[in-house]
């Protein structure tokens, strides 16, 4: 795999992430829960333990696990 599947991209202006799967827009998170939703209906078994593997996801324009547009750096 040359690059993450999943791609938690920076926060929007009005808070949440963008989140897509090999390019496909599954919605707008607004926490880990949020996003574990989406990976889960997408028919990923435990997306609770990718969150933090670099091989699976790929956090864009801000750190992980953070949702709001202020905790954007």
């Amino acid at each position: 795999m040359d690059h993450a599947p999943i791609v938690v991209h920076r926060p929007s202006a009005t808070g949440g992430r963008r989140v897509t799967v090999r390019g496909r827009i599954l919605g707008l998170a607004y926490s880990d829960h949020d996003l574990i939703v989406f990976l889960a209906d997408a028919g990923l078994l435990d997306p609770d333990l990718l969150l933090d593997d670099p091989a699976w996801v790929e956090w864009r324009g801000g750190r992980a696990h953070e949702w709001g547009a202020d905790q954007a750096s």
